[in-house]
C-alpha cells in the first residue's frame, strides 16, 4: 500500500510516494513560477501523473493522495483559498487531482499548518502527544493544533490563523494585510521591523544599514545578529517578545504537552527557544506553562510533506 503526499508551497510544489510505515519511496519537486489559476492546477495534475508513473515503475499501487496548501482548505468541498496563487480564492484543487487519478484513489486536502502537526505527530517531535501545537514561522505564521487527539479546524476551517493575533496596541493600518503578530515576527515581519528601526535609529551605523532597504531579509538580520549588530539584536528581541506572548496564549488556551517550532525561521531562531520560554512565563497560566515543552521540529522542511502523506494514509487506514 502506498500514497501520494503533496506540499504546495509559496514557490514550489514538492511531492513523494510514501509506504504505510512512513518510508519515503520517491520524492521530486518543481517550481510554481508565478503560475495562476488553472495554470497552477495543470502543474499539479502533471506532477501527480509523474508520481503515478514512478509508482508504476516501482510496481506499487496508489490508494490515496493528500495535498496541503498555504491558506485555507475547505474540508467538505476540497476547495482552497491560497493567497500566493492568483485566482485561487475558491479553487477546486481536490477535483483537479481526482481528474487525473484512478477513480478508487481517495484525495484529501488540508492546510500546511494542519499537515505540519500531522507530520510531527506521526514521525516527529509530537509522537505520543494528544495535545500538541506546531507553530509555523516562515514567510507567514500559522499554528497546527491537535487537542485531545483531534485536529482543531474551527467552524469554517480557519482555526490556527494566529498570524492575525492582536499582540500590540494601538492598532495600526500596517497590520491589515497580514495581522499584528505576523507583521512583527514572521520572516517577512523580521525584515520589516529591521527596516523600521534603521529608518528611526540614526545613531548606529551597523551591518544592516549597509544593505539596501528593499533587499533586506530575515536571513540578513540573523547573520548580523551573530556579529553582535545592534539593530539585529533589537529586531530579534522584538520577535522573541512576540513569540513568547504567542506561546503564552497557546498554553493558556489549549494546555498542550508540546509546542513545536518549525518553518524557515526555525532554523536560525532555534537558538532563542529558552528566551521564548522565559518571555512566555511572564504571561501564561502559571501551572500550564510549567507543564509544556518547547521544541524545534524533528522533521525540518519535510514536516508538511510527511504530514500530507500521513493525511492520505488516514483516508484509507486508521492511523492514530
Amino acid at each position: 500500500m502506498a500514497v501520494i503526499g503533496l506540499d504546495l508551497g509559496g514557490t514550489k510544489l514538492s511531492g513523494g510516494l510514501f509506504s504505510e510505515n512512513g518510508e519515503l519511496l520517491f520524492k521530486d519537486s518543481c517550481k510554481i513560477d508565478k503560475r495562476t489559476g488553472d495554470e497552477a492546477g495543470l502543474l499539479i495534475q502533471n506532477f501527480v501523473k509523474q508520481l503515478i508513473s514512478e509508482a508504476n515503475r516501482l510496481k506499487i499501487t496508489i490508494y490515496a493522495a493528500g495535498i496541503c496548501v498555504p491558506g485555507i482548505s475547505y474540508h467538505e468541498t476540497g476547495c482552497v483559498w491560497a493567497p500566493n496563487i492568483e485566482g485561487w480564492e475558491n479553487y477546486p484543487v481536490r477535483q483537479k487531482i481526482m481528474d487525473v487519478v484512478n477513480k478508487d484513489v481517495k484525495v484529501i486536502v488540508d492546510s500546511d499548518r494542519a499537515c505540519a502537526i500531522f507530520g510531527e505527530s506521526w514521525l516527529g517531535a509530537a509522537q505520543g502527544c494528544r495535545n500538541a501545537i506546531f507553530l509555523a514561522v516562515g514567510t507567514g505564521i500559522g499554528a497546527g493544533i491537535i487537542a485531545n487527539g483531534q485536529l482543531v479546524r474551527g467552524a469554517h476551517d480557519i482555526a490556527g490563523a494566529i498570524g492575525w493575533w492582536a499582540l500590540d496596541t494601538p492598532y495600526q493600518d500596517k497590520f491589515a494585510p497580514c495581522g499584528c503578530f505576523e507583521y512583527h515576527a514572521s520572516g517577512e515581519g523580521i525584515a520589516k521591523v529591521a527596516r523600521e528601526i534603521i529608518a528611526s535609529d540614526k545613531e548606529y551605523a551597523g551591518i544592516l544599514r549597509a544593505k539596501a532597504p528593499d533587499e533586506l531579509t530575515a536571513h540578513d538580520v540573523f547573520s548580523a545578529y551573530s556579529m553582535d549588530d545592534h539593530i539585529a539584536k533589537r529586531t530579534l528581541r522584538i520577535a522573541i517578545t512576540f513569540w513568547g506572548m504567542a506561546v503564552a496564549n497557546l498554553v493558556s488556551i489549549f494546555n498542550p504537552e508540546k509546542i513545536i517550532f518549525g518553518g524557515g525561521v526555525f532554523g536560525p531562531a532555534a537558538q532563542f527557544i529558552d528566551d521564548i520560554y522565559e518571555e512566555a512565563k511572564k504571561h501564561a497560566q502559571p501551572i500550564s506553562i510549567k507543564k509544556v515543552k518547547l521544541e524545534t521540529s524533528h522533521l525540518g522542511s519535510e514536516a508538511v510533506l510527511i504530514g500530507a502523506g500521513y493525511m492520505a494514509l488516514q483516508a484509507i487506514k486508521n492511523f492514530k
